[in-house]
């Protein structure tokens, strides 16, 4: 295929959660685990600082002391700081229990690019993928 491997960083406080998405992922590139936000910022801006971004964050809303929606925001305004133009940035998948209306469209305005709600599905995850440029389509 050509290209370097995505890098792609999991965010969730859930064992089983993180699993689920290193299962579905790690066939298509490198990816690191943070359990809580304050990681998840410290992973990204590492990163950043390294010129090793991430490709794609998969984040989760619930999550003691720190929360998806603060990480989301965090991470879009340090790129708006950078002169990143939205969608131009990392991609962030919201990888969430929460189906409320209110998370859904907050998760938006801060520029999330895609909404998941858990169980994940992995065919709707990779689709995603696919629609973004991170992977090709599958030929088969």
């Amino acid at each position: 295929m050509g290209g370097p491997a995505m890098k792609i960083l999991i965010v969730d406080d859930d064992f089983t959660s993180r699993v689920v998405l290193q299962e579905i992922l790690s066939p298509h590139g490198e990816y690191h685990m943070a359990v809580n936000g304050q990681e998840a910022i410290e992973a990204f801006m590492l990163a950043w600082h390294e010129g090793l971004r991430y490709d794609l964050i998969c984040l989760d809303i619930k999550m003691p002391d720190v929360d998806g929606q603060v990480v989301l925001k965090g991470i879009r305004s340090m790129e708006e700081s950078e002169g990143i133009l939205p969608g131009n940035g990392v991609k962030i998948i919201m990888t969430t229990a929460l189906s409320d209306k209110e998370n859904v469209l907050t998760s938006f305005k801060e520029l999330c690019d895609a909404y998941m709600v858990k169980p994940i599905n992995k065919s709707k995850l990779l689709g995603y993928l696919q629609e973004f440029g991170l992977i090709e389509a599958d030929r088969t």
